[in-house]
């Protein structure tokens, strides 16, 4: 047996692969951009099958680069959550382009089952909201929009899966349709809760209309998840573990007991808290899902998401053209004396938690003419900050205290942005030194189902990195989230 880890993370814009020694320290890393495309307002698309090409070879690189498969003991995967693939049994082929999760083209129908009363029994079983963000309607529109595919679903022609389950399908040359609780609990399809109390949700696929012959095996986050096709990779290779990225992070940060949360910001951010073996109950339309499971231990946990983080960077790069690369928006903002009363609220796909409105659309508030383009910068950066204690307020309402945040993700390498969002938040901010968490966590899940690491052993864990105190005046901060909040409420308007 080999002994390194390979790592899929298959995110929103890339997919990478990255190998772990056997004391989980990065020795390769390969990476592929997967471009998203617009086809209308509020839609979202993949190629379902440039994911499968780009993810195979990234991971023969990554595997060339750290000596050949031979020192490769087995496959952890990570991926963007909720996205939304329909295959062909026979052929592999996806019948339609893979949905994003920010894909908001089923919002009518979720404004028809909300208008039907269904919300809070949908809410009961599955901890999750009616909201396109989910699988569970994108499945639905698929059937429906795709000639005959509702017909070959029924006549179990059709796989559904989310991207992991996609890729090990393809990796296994369809041995395994196979799932793992934390994606299967993003579906809007999976009743919440640990072990036996769980599963797929005979109504809410009868509600959704989604046949259950669709879906795939539910598995832990570590378990067997079927066996590679040898000529894929050189070398038939166990699939060890499985985990959408944001759970992913949260164990790669080493948050395994209850009360410990994360943020990670990438495309979008979300905000994961440990609630332990407790179902979350939120009255602040947070999330319930699964934190994690792994053989003997497992949590659920609470969720808020940010529908549009890291996009309001490259919204300034590659639209605006205000800023030539990321790190430049840190020198920006950094450079004035305060945000000139500028407001950016980045609504480009709706609005996450606790807002949940779908329609929303972006607003810029308070500029005049002699606003400068800097002062759009450092109102996009700001908007990461004030977005995320919008969260934090509502975990704190729901009853779940977070006292501190580790964070991880792209845009923890701004130092400004962290300071910031410490100032605002009025909470120390843990940014690790070693950032790709997600597929840190997804490396951790392989090792424990090879039984070279113990859960007790990575949950007291200390993660090395660097730590954000709060320093601005309460009444400064203060002053800003008011003008935020004034931003926020003609948004919603």
């Amino acid at each position: 047996m080999g002994d390194y880890i390979l790592v899929i993370d298959e995110g929103t814009t890339s997919t990478r692969a990255i190998v772990f020694d056997r004391d989980l320290n990065e020795v390769a890393l390969a990476q592929e951009e997967v471009p998203l495309t617009y086809p209308n307002d509020g839609w979202v698309e993949q190629d379902g099958e440039e994911i499968w090409e780009k993810t195979l070879g990234v991971c023969r690189s990554a595997i060339a680069e750290a000596g050949g498969v031979e020192r490769i003991a087995g496959i952890g995967i990570t991926n963007q959550r909720e996205t939304t693939l329909v295959w062909d049994r026979a052929t592999g082929k996806p019948v339609a382009p893979a949905i994003i999760w920010q894909d908001r083209r089923t919002a009518e129908t979720c404004d028809r089952l909300r208008k039907q009363g269904h919300e809070a029994a949908v809410h009961e079983e599955t901890g999750l909201l009616i909201d396109p963000y989910f699988s569970g309607t994108k499945i639905g529109w698929i059937l429906d929009n795709v000639d005959g595919a509702r017909a070959r679903a029924e006549a179990g022609e059709l796989a559904f899966g989310t991207i992991e389950s996609f890729l090990i399908w393809k990796l296994t040359g369809g041995a395994s349709h196979v799932t793992d609780v934390t994606n299967a609990s993003r579906t809007l399809l999976y009743r919440l809760g640990l072990g036996g109390d769980a599963g797929w949700s005979d109504s809410m696929c009868s509600l959704l209309g989604v046949p259950k012959s669709l879906l795939p095996e539910i598995r832990q986050n570590a378990d067997d998840f079927g066996t590679s096709d040898a000529a894929l990779l050189g070398k038939a290779l166990p699939i060890l573990s499985a985990a959408g990225d944001q759970q992913s992070a949260l164990v790669g940060q080493a948050c395994l007991d209850v009360g410990t949360a994360k943020i990670t910001y990438g495309t979008g951010a979300f905000l994961v808290a440990n609630c332990g073996q407790d179902r979350p109950q939120s009255v602040n339309r947070l999330l319930g899902t699964i934190g994690y499971e792994a053989p003997g231990r497992g949590a659920m946990a609470l969720e808020g998401s940010i529908f549009n983080a890291g996009t309001i960077v490259q919204w300034l790069r590659d639209d605006l053209r205000l800023i030539e690369d990321a790190a430049e928006s840190a020198e920006i903002a950094a450079s004035l004396p305060g945000n000139g009363g500028v407001y950016i609220v980045p609504a480009f796909t709706g609005l996450g938690a606790p807002h949940w409105e779908a329609d929303a659309r972006g607003t810029i508030v308070g500029i005049t003419r002699a606003t400068p383009a800097e002062h759009l910068v450092r109102a996009g950066l700001e908007s990461v900050a004030y977005q995320t204690r919008d969260l934090l307020d509502a975990f704190e309402a729901d009853g779940v205290a977070i006292k501190e945040l580790r964070v991880d993700g792209g845009m923890v390498a701004n130092d400004w942005l962290m300071q910031f969002i410490a100032d605002i938040c009025e909470r120390p901010i843990l940014r690790p030194d070693y950032r790709e968490m997600t597929a840190l966590g997804a490396a951790a899940l392989a090792a424990m189902q090879l039984g070279w690491l113990s859960v007790d052993h990575w949950a007291s864990r200390t993660v090395p990195g660097t730590r954000f105190e709060p320093q601005m005046e309460k009444t400064a901060s203060a002053r800003l989230r008011r003008g935020w909040a004034t931003a926020l409420k003609k948004t919603l308007a």
